[in-house]
């Protein structure tokens, strides 16, 4: 049996602004399965979905010195950062075009590989969670967060006021929070 060591959050921060590599693993093995599955909800493709895990890692490593603890929590940070850079990989023209010049036998081992895989958000707990919010919060959740939309497109496509989107959004993160021993 593993013993895993644990940090507080601020502690981990620093570490990992110092450049620390243990830190980075601990980082990685803490939260690599909770942000691939918010990557797969989004990208069928198993490979892609790796590699934008990597790529995740990656700029969170880079970039961890932008974090600001006063504007939410590292975890909340590094989903958006990693749902951001699924969305711009859907969005970019190479991607698209590759989607279009796939060829029907890779189109049906992805949709196959996909449904063979163990792990899913379902699986860690988090869509039952979800689930469990107030319908106009699990409403725009599951378009943010597994769905990939940005809170403006959930505000211009349903006809939903921007401060509303994001006061729901706010609302279910604390609610969401609750079952979460955050120290």
């Amino acid at each position: 049996m593993s013993t895993r060591i644990q940090i507080q959050e601020p502690e981990l921060v620093q570490q990992l602004q110092e450049r620390s590599a243990k830190a980075f693993d601990m980082l990685y093995d803490s939260y690599s399965a909770a942000l691939y599955g918010v990557i797969q909800r989004m990208v069928t493709d198993e490979e892609l979905a790796n590699d934008l895990l990597q790529e995740a890692f990656v700029k969170i490593w880079n970039n961890i010195s932008q974090y600001d603890s006063g504007k939410g929590r590292l975890f909340t940070w590094m989903i958006n950062l990693t749902r951001n850079l699924a969305i711009d990989k859907l969005r970019s023209r190479g991607h698209r075009n590759s989607q279009k010049n796939r060829s029907l036998d890779n189109a049906v081992n992805e949709v196959d590989s996909s449904l063979s895989t163990t792990f899913s958000v379902e699986s860690i707990g988090l869509k039952k969670l979800v689930d469990g919010l107030k319908e106009d919060q699990r409403f725009i959740i599951e378009l943010l967060y597994f769905k990939g939309y940005t809170q403006s497109e959930v505000a211009e496509e349903f006809d939903i006021p921007l401060g509303t989107v994001k006061t729901r959004v706010r609302m279910a993160v604390t609610e969401l929070r609750k079952h979460f021993d955050l120290k």
